[in-house]
């Protein structure tokens, strides 16, 4: 059978995500001569005929035949719910709605929601929210956002247009080609951004339409299920219900789970099973006011469903675990592959401390982007042992001596041991920001680095003894020179063309202020101890950096990133002065 996809809805918080999936529960429920609309466990189903019906003139126009049965949209807004809808290499989600505030454009965790897509080749679709909020918006008695926008004002429409077309802008900085819906001309190799309202519901029509095309159009293969085999979701809650102890919020995305089947899923310690004791299921939305009890029992739910799972042993499975019923003959298999993938890590790199597997999944994917490795990743706080291996890395790998942590805290004993040993642990609740904080990070290493370096490292440089110049012939001989190319810093050994070491120089001035360097176009004083000028140098003489051969190619290969087009061709003149020398 053809099951109905899955769809999340994802973006930056206050930007209308639980609104938007407030009012398409509302729609349906005010459609429900339709066919109306049942609740799951993180999921609302809307059924095919609520959407014919909401979106009849358009279909009709449109020429469009829908023949899913259904969406089931997932109740939990946010990565959480898009990580830990998993299964391996990829999302249970089958499609997302990313939803922008047209009134702010993009934000972090809309920058955060499109990287975790993009990783997981999710398509999406953008819902272009709170155009109600447009100056001049004038609410119309409609589901269709064609409809509206045909009766407001120019200025009213121009305005929605110049807005669109920054987020086509942002959306295009990026890496993603959009447009407004009806001008996409390859939904293959655009976004289709369809204007809403939330609040009012003028879009909605357009956004569950298109949610219905794309699917059907491009997901057909994948929504195609059998319903008699073993259930196979995913687990993206696990919580204690009053008269049920510990219980886990599972989408079902394959097969049917039976009471008193045996479920398999992750734990910190490998893999567990448990025994269904009760199946339950949310009283539809429409009957909740009306209802005393929240739940009601089944004997059994097929995919695509969500259903919360009462058993006992469930205490330690982990959120974002697949949950497998145990009549599948590789569940062993599928779980153990799923839990070596995600946990796999390298011999080098920072350390990883997450809430869920599936956010374990997530920041892996997004640091394995960016060139980042992992040496280890686990789930909970911050513990001391962690602090100590990230210590023992930071002899031999200081840019990975470093905790990442990801919604989950710091034990006392650890926090303790990284202010002793130094250590830093990068907290957040955002994986967006947590990437930007660890890069950051990393520009701070490298700048101390720099500036280390600058320090101890002898860059080249090229001088000019000025005529006229030389206020003190010896001990030490003090005469103005200008610095023609690169650098020069007190203590810089100098010499001529032909590799003759001259001296080191003692002091650098300037009009009588004592400088730490001097650059191209300076011209300062300097001082050289056991010279005497006129012998050893003269006026107009042209003096160079004395750099030895080894640090000449730790110069050129190790620390490149520090020299200038000039310097490299300094450091070319330097080298050949130094085979000349050698005969």
């Amino acid at each position: 059978m053809i099951r109905q996809p899955i769809i999340t809805v994802m973006g930056h918080v206050d930007h209308g995500k639980t609104s938007l999936l407030d009012r398409i529960r509302n729609t349906a429920i005010a459609s429900r001569e339709a066919g109306g609309i049942t609740q799951h466990i993180g999921a609302s189903e809307v059924p095919i005929e609520v959407v014919k019906t909401l979106c009849g003139p358009l279909l009709k126009r449109m020429g469009a035949e829908i023949t899913i049965p259904g969406l089931l949209f997932i109740d939990t807004p946010g990565h959480e719910a898009f990580t830990n809808l998993r299964k391996r290499g990829g999302s249970i989600s089958d499609l997302a709605i990313l939803v922008v505030d047209i009134t702010k454009n993009l934000e972090p965790q809309t920058y955060e929601a499109m990287d975790i897509l993009r990783q997981y080749k999710t398509p999406f679709i953008v819902a272009a929210n709170k155009i109600d909020l447009i100056t001049g918006w004038k609410k119309q008695d409609t589901y269709s956002f064609t409809e509206s926008f045909s009766k407001q004002t120019k200025d009213v429409q121009d305005q929605l247009e110049s807005k669109l077309y920054a987020l086509v802008g942002a959306l295009s900085e990026a890496g993603f080609a959009s447009e407004r819906f009806d001008r996409v001309t390859d939904v293959k190799k655009e976004l289709s951004i369809i204007p809403l309202s939330a609040k009012t519901g003028e879009g909605v029509a357009e956004l569950l339409m298109y949610a219905a095309g794309l699917s059907q159009k491009f997901l057909e293969k994948r929504l195609d299920i059998d319903i008699g085999e073993p259930g196979v979701g995913g687990i993206i809650e696990k919580k204690e219900e009053k008269g049920l102890g510990i219980t886990l919020d599972v989408i079902l995305y394959n097969g049917t789970l039976h009471v008193n089947d045996t479920v398999a899923f992750a734990t910190s310690s490998g893999i567990s099973t448990a025994k269904i004791r009760a199946l339950l299921k949310p009283k539809p939305l429409q009957e909740l006011r009306e209802s005393s009890s929240k739940f009601f029992y089944v004997d059994f739910v097929s995919a695509a469903s969500g259903v919360k799972i009462s058993g006992s042993g469930l205490d330690d499975a982990l959120p974002g675990s697949l949950v497998i019923c145990t009549k599948s003959p590789t569940y062993e298999q599928d779980i153990a592959s799923e839990l070596s993938e995600v946990f796999t890590s390298d011999k080098s790199g920072v350390i990883l401390k997450a809430d869920t597997i599936g956010s374990i999944e997530a920041i892996s994917k997004l640091l394995g982007s960016i060139d980042v490795k992992i040496s280890k990743k686990s789930l909970g706080k911050v513990t001391k042992r962690d602090v100590l291996d990230a210590f023992s890395m930071r002899a031999t790998d200081a840019h990975n001596a470093v905790i990442l942590a990801f919604n989950v805290g710091i034990e006392d004993d650890a926090l303790l041991e990284s202010q002793a040993t130094g250590i830093d642990v990068l907290r957040a609740d955002i994986i967006y920001k947590l990437i930007d904080d660890y890069k950051a990070w990393i520009d701070d290493q490298k700048g101390r680095e720099r500036e280390l370096l600058e320090k101890t490292l002898i860059f080249p440089g090229k001088l000019k003894v000025l005529p006229n110049s030389a206020f003190r012939i010896s001990h030490p001989a003090v005469f103005g020179i200008e610095v023609i190319e690169g650098r020069i810093k007190p203590s810089y050994r100098l010499m001529k063309d032909n590799g003759e070491v001259v001296g080191n120089i003692k002091e650098i001035q300037d009009n009588g202020i004592g400088k730490q360097e001097a650059i191209r176009g300076d011209s300062v004083a300097i001082s050289i101890n056991d010279i005497t000028f006129g012998r050893q140098v003269r006026e107009n003489d042209i003096l160079y950096t004395s750099i030895s051969s080894e640090d000449i190619r730790a110069l050129q290969f190790r620390h490149a990133d520090l020299l200038t087009d000039e310097d490299k061709e300094l450091l070319e003149v330097l080298a050949e002065i130094n085979r000349r020398a050698k005969g």
